[in-house]
């Protein structure tokens, strides 16, 4: 069977970000925690599946992927200073969340979940950066096809349904993972 879409895709990989003989190993998908999605269904990069399209269990593959086909180049104008206060639950900032270097979920003002990092802290701000851990880098995989399927319809209705929002839109303290 042939990767397309809506097939369930089971990859084993390993990603270098860099140029020439300047790379670092920045993630690895094995045999035992392989990556796992349907493919077609906006779940991985465009050209990403691009790559991998048409491939069958057991093959290979490498590919470079340029920023421009990722996650685009960094932006500075997306690290942004916003009020410490912002980041209260109850009158209480939560330090097990709210620490230099920790990854947080944020909404923006038309509702969209944003993903940022936390830069720095001073007593009344927090300066978050919001471009995408890769942004700018050159990616490199290479790995292997471990398996194909048709995805089931219950895999591609979860991916569609409403599970794991808070339906208020509100992701203060409220475990949803958003």
């Amino acid at each position: 069977m042939k990767i397309s879409d809506n097939k369930y895709v089971i990859l084993t990989y390993d990603l270098n970000v860099g140029e020439g003989d300047e790379r670092e190993l920045m993630e690895q998908a094995t045999p035992d925690k392989p990556l796992e999605f349907i493919f077609g269904t906006n779940q991985m990069l465009k050209a990403f599946e691009d790559n991998i399209y048409g491939l069958s269990e057991g093959d290979k593959f490498k590919f470079t992927l340029n920023p421009e086909e990722a996650y685009g180049d960094f932006d500075e104008s997306r690290i942004i200073e916003l009020p410490k206060n912002i980041f209260e639950i109850d009158g209480k900032i939560d330090t097990e969340m709210l620490f230099e270097g920790n990854t947080l979920p944020m909404m923006d003002s038309d509702g969209n979940r944003l993903m940022g990092s936390v830069v720095s802290i001073t007593d009344n701000v927090v300066t978050m950066d919001f471009n995408h851990p890769l942004a700018g880098e050159t990616m490199h995989f290479e790995g292997t096809v471990q398996g194909v399927r048709d995805a089931s319809p219950e895999e591609i209705a979860a991916l569609f349904s409403n599970s794991g929002r808070c339906s208020s839109g509100d992701c203060g303290g409220c475990s949803c993972g958003c």
